[in-house]
């Protein structure tokens, strides 16, 4: 039976023009490319769950291998030897930490049922080296209850809707619906941490609502008046997009299968 390898992996997009192939420009698929052939003995497909854009991160990212232009993967090569050796062929900015075999027919990017992206913010006013590149820093202050009012505001995403206000100006997608099934925001010290689940995202839409949730916290919006931005399929009613560093995919979740990602799975996120 044809079946392919299914990588859990985690990268530091800093070092990164997104995960996508591009001609001249760092990226995580050609690296995974790279490594893959070199374990293998010859040229594989790799297939992401997700594109990511330049500078974001992933705690938990899935792709399949395959031999190239065939539907599988045949080797001698055991699963559990896989991460160490794809590991150890790759930069210290990429890191395997699970394989397993898949059904041929197995879509790492369209068998996904849900997402978990976080968005962290540094609220302070001075930068922190260990968290240039990995968190947004946001120098302004926010209200005493700015914490509470940002989750009170990212709750109304809950639901399903037409997030178009949330959606980058000229992007092509035609159905904005989304079905956001957690959403909330929590503060450990100077960092603010926003996560949301959902079904699917638009073209920087966790950015979009992260910047949103910023200036709730300053006070400049009032987080009830969400739903009315939401439903004014507006986005110039919402706030600035926030910068991709703050960005992580942090879970991605499969159906019942089996497979690992199912309710968290051996995500390490």
């Amino acid at each position: 039976m044809d079946r392919k390898l299914l990588l859990y992996l985690s990268y530091d997009g800093r070092d990164f023009c997104g995960f996508q192939a591009q001609p001249d420009k760092p990226n995580v698929q050609m690296e995974l490319n790279r490594a893959a052939e070199e374990l293998f003995g010859f040229p594989c497909d790799v297939t992401g769950c997700s594109r990511t854009d330049s500078g974001v991160h992933a705690k938990m990212f899935c792709a399949t291998v395959a031999k190239q232009g065939e539907p599988g993967l045949v080797t001698h090569v055991s699963p559990d030897r896989v991460p160490r050796a794809m590991c150890v062929r790759l930069p210290d900015s990429i890191s395997v930490y699970n394989a397993m075999w898949v059904p041929a027919d197995f879509h790492p990017r369209y068998d996904v049922v849900s997402k978990e992206y976080i968005y962290r913010i540094l609220v302070s006013q001075q930068r922190d080296p260990f968290e240039i590149g990995r968190a947004w820093h946001f120098p302004f202050p926010l209200l005493s209850d700015g914490v509470a009012r940002m989750d009170r505001a990212a709750r109304h995403m809950i639901g399903t809707r037409d997030f178009s206000a949330c959606m980058a100006a000229g992007s092509k997608i035609k159905d904005p619906t989304r079905h956001v099934m957690e959403s909330g925001v929590t503060r450990d010290g100077d960092v603010v941490t926003f996560r949301i689940r959902a079904d699917g995202f638009l073209y920087n839409m966790v950015r979009i609502i992260a910047g949103t949730l910023a200036v709730v916290g300053t006070g400049r919006i009032d987080p009830d008046s969400i739903p009315d931005l939401l439903d004014s399929l507006d986005r110039t009613r919402m706030g600035r997009t926030a910068p991709p560093e703050g960005l992580y995919l942090n879970r991605v979740f499969y159906d019942d299968s089996g497979i690992p990602g199912w309710h968290g799975g051996d995500g390490n996120g």
